[in-house]
């Protein structure tokens, strides 16, 4: 993979044309079915890969245009989770907030590929990199309800076992970066030391391409902050990991870059742009934000993007985010 130094790239969602979806937050309803939505989803790929493409992004994502939900459409690929009928449960990620999730029924196992034929059609689409990203263990095991293992190590180790083979599938196709989507270990830290950090090693194994761990706190769709659970003990405990890198929160939670000296020598994504429904900021703004970070991670191991996915905000506005970066980026190569 070649990327300049001070890359630029995204969480891994946009927005869904208003013809593909109806969208309230996450949540996403398909208007269409069967060849017509396979037909669709093809077609706003390519459409947020040519948008990526012409506002200069280095490492694009198809968007997860593709997906109702970043969570649910992985695990629809695997045995033991109920959809149907489902349980209220309390979600910390969510602001301790109940929301309606799918039930553990059985082992869980892998029986199809969830993502493997949207990284091969996205990389039909481009000659650039593409990440494709998958939910982390801890992050599925507060997302759902379990009925079957009782034991929250358990079934996040078959969560792992079960994303280890996708991620084997997805490096074979051609993937260039790896992303697992962790929001929930910035609010457990004694589930990421118990059995967490074992779990994302189990999910790696094999993987030999760069890889990620996206560690996000707020939503855009509002809601309470909770950066009182901060990045340093978190980042210590999966430096231990065979994580590659690390993808961490700055434009909304203010924290000084220097926590950055924690990472050592692996690629880190810096969050340098609010991906809610604000105006985009100066592009100085932006880069003084991020200038600091050059003071503890070399520009060929720093990539900046938003703070999380841009799908809750209007196809202009997430554009215009994805642009700033790149200026901002510009910029900052200026200086090196």
């Amino acid at each position: 993979m070649n990327l300049p130094p001070i890359a630029t790239t995204t969480i891994g969602s946009f927005p869904r044309p208003r013809w593909l979806a109806d969208q309230e937050r996450s949540e996403v309803t398909f208007r269409l079915e069967g060849n017509a939505l396979s037909e669709a989803q093809d077609d706003a790929t390519r459409i947020i890969l040519n948008e990526q493409e012409r506002v200069g992004l280095d490492l694009l994502t198809d968007g997860e245009q593709r997906r109702p939900q970043f969570i649910y459409h992985v695990l629809s690929s695997m045995d033991g989770f109920d959809f149907a009928k489902r349980h209220a449960k309390a979600i910390r990620r969510r602001s301790d907030v109940e929301r309606m999730v799918p039930r553990v029924v059985g082992p869980v196992r892998r029986f199809a590929p969830a993502v493997v034929s949207d990284l091969r059609f996205a990389k039909a689409q481009t000659s650039r990199p593409v990440k494709m990203a998958v939910p982390g263990p801890v992050t599925v095991v507060d997302s759902t309800y379990d009925e079957f293992y009782r034991d929250e190590a358990a079934l996040a180790m078959d969560v792992a076992a079960a994303l280890n083979q996708e991620l084997r599938e997805l490096e074979a196709a051609g993937c260039d970066v790896i992303q697992i989507d962790e929001p929930a270990m910035t609010r457990y830290h004694e589930k990421a030391a118990a059995y967490g950090a074992r779990a994302l090693d189990r999910c790696l194994e094999g993987i030999t391409i760069p890889t990620i761990v996206h560690l996000c706190y707020g939503y855009p769709g509002g809601g309470k902050r909770q950066h009182e659970y901060e990045y340093p003990e978190l980042i210590s405990l999966l430096m231990r990991s065979r994580i590659g890198g690390f993808s961490l929160e700055f434009a909304r939670s203010g924290y000084d870059p220097a926590l950055l000296k924690l990472c050592g020598d692996r690629l880190v994504v810096f969050g340098s742009v609010d991906p809610g429904d604000t105006p985009p900021e100066p592009v100085e703004k932006v880069v003084a934000r991020v200038r600091p970070a050059l003071d503890y991670v070399k520009p060929s191991l720093l990539l900046l993007a938003p703070d999380c996915g841009l799908m809750t905000i209007s196809r202009e506005l997430a554009m215009a985010k994805a642009a700033l970066l790149v200026q901002a980026a510009r910029k900052l190569r200026q200086t090196l």
